[in-house]
Formats: C-alpha cells, structure tokens, sequence
C-alpha cells in the first residue's frame, strides 16, 4: 500500500478546477460503491449455505433495522464535507481537523445510546415489522451482536465525508475495500470454517466495522491532532457558535432525507395496492435506480468537495466552474446509464428474476428506467452543489416544494393512469427537486463573495 491514502495527503489548489480532478475525486466513489451490493450477496450466500429459510431471514431483517436506525445519522456524512471542503478552501487548517472531532463525538455519543438503548429499540423494531419466532429469535441475537458497531458505523459516515471534502477519495476507496474485504473473508471463515451461524455474520461486520473506524482514525490522524492542540481544551472546540452551526447544518439536512425517504416509501406502500405482481416489478425497477445513485455519486461527492472549497476561498467563478464541470460529467454519466437500460434493460431484470410474470411487467415499466437518470441527475448534482455550499436550508425548503408538487402527483396520476401514472409521480418528484434548486442556485455563488 501507498502512502498517499495513509499520511497526510497534500492539500490540492482549490482555484485549480480540471476535467481531470473531477474524475480523479468520482472514480475511486464509484469503484468504491460497487463493493457494497457484493457485501449483501454474500452475507446473503454465506447465510444460505446452511440449508434453512430462517437464518436468511433473521440477517436480512436485522440488517435492514440497523440501517434504518443508522440512517438518522446520514447527515454527519454531507454536513461533514461542506463544513470541512469550505475550511480548507480558506485555509482554515485547525478547523479542518475540527469538524471532524465534533462529528465523531456526535458519533459516538449516539453508538453508546443506542447501545445502552438496545433492548427498546430492538423491541420497538419488531413491534413495526413482526416476524416468526424463530426469525424473531435469530435476528435478536444478530442484533445484540452487531449493535456494539453502532459507534463505529455513524464514525464512519464522518470520516467519510471529511476524506471527501479533501479530495482524498483514493483512501475511502481504500477504506471500503479493507472493510468490506475483511467481513466477506471473516464471513465464510464464521459461518462455513466455524459454523457459528448467524452470530458469526453479525461478528464478521462487527469486526470489519470497528476495523474501518480505526483504519479511518489512522487516514486522518494529522488532522485531529493538530486540531486537538489548536483547541486548547474543550470549551473552544465545543463552542457555541460552532455547535449551533453544526446543529443548522445538518438538522435540516435530516428533515431533507427523512422527506425523500417518505416519498419513496409512500411510492412503495401505493404500488401494494396494485397488486403483488406490480409491486414486485417496482421493487426490481427501484434496483435500477439503485444502480443509478452508486454510479452517479461520486460525481455529486466531486461537487461537495470542488463547491465547498470555492466557497471558503470567497471565489464565486470557482463555485460556478466546479459545478458546470461536475455537472458535465453527471450528466454524460446519466446519458450513459439510460442507454445501457434502455438497451440492458430486459437482461438486467432476467437476472433480478425468475417469475415470468414479474419479468413482463418489469418490462411494461422499463421506459421510466430511461428516464429516470436524466430527469434525476439535476437534484442529485444540485444536492452535491448545495452541500458543498453549506446551504441546508435551501435544500429543505427545495424539498418541501418538491415534495407538495409530489403530493398532488400522487393525488391525480395513479388514479388515472394506474401504476405507469404512479412512476410518473416518482419522476415528476425528482424534477420538481432540480427545477426548484436551480431556481435557488444563485445563491450559491453569492454565499461565495
């Protein structure tokens, strides 16, 4: 291994914006997103190699209550990386440092929460989604297990964030390889090497989970020691004014996410009403858009990090050549990924499933796929251009707007026009995201002057 990812990097020029530096911070995202699907499909393949539906349950279960119950704390990726990209542009170096240790004692103090916290979330989780006994009985056990990471795993969100915004995207992807890597190596060695069964799974990504954190505390040691003597103690590092922007950052940040969360989730709950075979082909559909976000992230990663230096450095002209140049590569990226459905389409859904008649109707729904990167790469760039800005309120607003002119989508298409009218809905959504942050989008380049 290179000592790029493990010292301190050097900190590039924020004024010099290139075709190449985008592609340099995207490239190891996306290669660093394609390690995440394969860690489902082998916990999912481990699990299955014992013979019984129930272990595959339990894994499946307790993995999607951890994720909803970390996802809270998403935004300490995104505030991170616009607090942190807009220090360094202004050569801020000890607040650099800074932003990540008090996004890491956010952190923190939420792991031991929810760890002290178990036993009545894990009771409320069953309560929401109720399962056999013996499920019940497993996915208990796998949580009480993989719920000692919960510090580990919200750390995570920060020092991912914080490598972002200094354009050290080699080290998450370095970071991501190791974690992933060594829970699939631990996985097989657990469950088939051992037989410990679903414990051993939730021991294997516990293990790679606080292997990450002490990987990712190691990337960036530098920094946090520098902010440490800088502080001088806690009172100047916690200070008020500090808390109270980091606390407006991300606060409407979440209420952002919790939104897009709800109209996805809402699109799922109407597509049940059209029956089992429309919501299983809407689930596979969604896959694509999966695909999507994995492939285009690193280009949004790319503007957080560009836009938010820029704006440190007080230079409206860089704010607006980093978001035209990422911009420019999202939508290629985007263009590319229609095609490839367009054309790929049918073969990608043989291969999500076997059940004729949910292939068929997949089909029938397969030209919102198209669509659906082109009309959705100007919210996700925006969203990258507004994060870098710091500019969280404009996003929430944005998405309130967004999100009324869903309602009323809702409201009149599916009657309508049925499920085709409810994929409407969806698209119409992640329009009305671009259209009404475009129309805030000076706003960025004024927060730069």
């Amino acid at each position: 291994m290179s000592d790029a990812p493990l010292g301190p990097d050097p900190l590039p020029d924020p004024q010099r914006l290139t075709h190449r530096r985008v592609v340099a911070i995207a490239g190891p995202i996306v290669l660093s997103n394609a390690t995440v699907p394969l860690l489902g499909l082998v916990d999912t393949g481990v699990v299955g190699q014992l013979g019984q539906a129930a272990p595959i349950g339990a894994v499946g279960i307790g993995a999607v209550i951890l994720s909803s119950i970390y996802w809270i704390f998403g935004f300490l990726r995104m505030g991170t990386t616009g607090m942190v990209a807009q220090s360094h542009g202004s050569g801020d170096g000890a607040e650099v440092g800074a932003h990540l240790l008090r996004a890491l004692t956010i952190g923190g103090v939420a792991g031991l929460a929810f760890i002290l916290l178990q036993a009545p979330l894990i009771w409320a989780a069953f309560q929401l989604a109720p399962a056999t006994t013996e499920v019940e009985t497993l996915a208990r056990d796998y949580l009480s297990i993989r719920i000692w990471g919960a510090p580990a795993t919200i750390g995570l969100y920060a020092i991912t964030g914080w490598l972002i915004a200094l354009e050290r995207t080699r080290s998450v992807l370095v970071l991501q390889v190791l974690q992933n890597g060594l829970n699939v190596v631990l996985d097989v060695w657990f469950v088939l090497g051992l037989g410990w069964g679903v414990g051993g799974v939730a021991l294997a990504t516990l293990m790679a989970e606080w292997s990450g954190i002490l990987l990712g505390l190691w990337f960036a040691r530098h920094a946090l020691v520098a902010a440490l003597r800088a502080a001088q103690g806690p009172t100047r590092l916690f200070a008020r004014d500090k808390l109270a922007r980091l606390a407006q950052v991300n606060g409407n940040i979440m209420i952002r996410s919790v939104l897009l969360q709800a109209s996805f989730t809402t699109f799922m709950f109407m597509a049940a009403g059209h029956g089992d075979v429309t919501l299983a082909a809407n689930q596979v559909l969604l896959q694509f858009l999966g695909i999507t976000a994995y492939a285009l992230d690193g280009f949004a990663f790319a503007a957080e990090s560009l836009v938010g230096q820029a704006v440190g450095a007080r230079r409206p002209q860089a704010v607006r050549r980093a978001a035209i140049l990422t911009s420019q590569w999202g939508v290629a990226g985007a263009v590319a990924l229609g095609l490839v459905f367009w054309f790929g389409g049918p073969a990608i859904i043989d291969l999500l499933t076997t059940a004729p008649a949910v292939r068929e109707a997949a089909r029938d729904y397969l030209f919102w796929m198209l669509l659906a990167p082109l009309i959705g790469i100007a919210s996700w760039m925006f969203d990258g251009i507004f994060i870098g800005a710091t500019m969280t309120r404009e996003m929430r607003t944005a998405m309130l707007q967004a999100v009324a002119v869903y309602a009323v989508a809702l409201v009149v298409l599916p009657p309508l026009f049925g499920n085709q009218g409810l994929w409407a809905a969806l698209m119409i959504l992640n329009a009305a995201r671009g259209l009404t942050m475009a129309r805030l989008y000076p706003r960025v380049e004024a927060a730069a002057r």
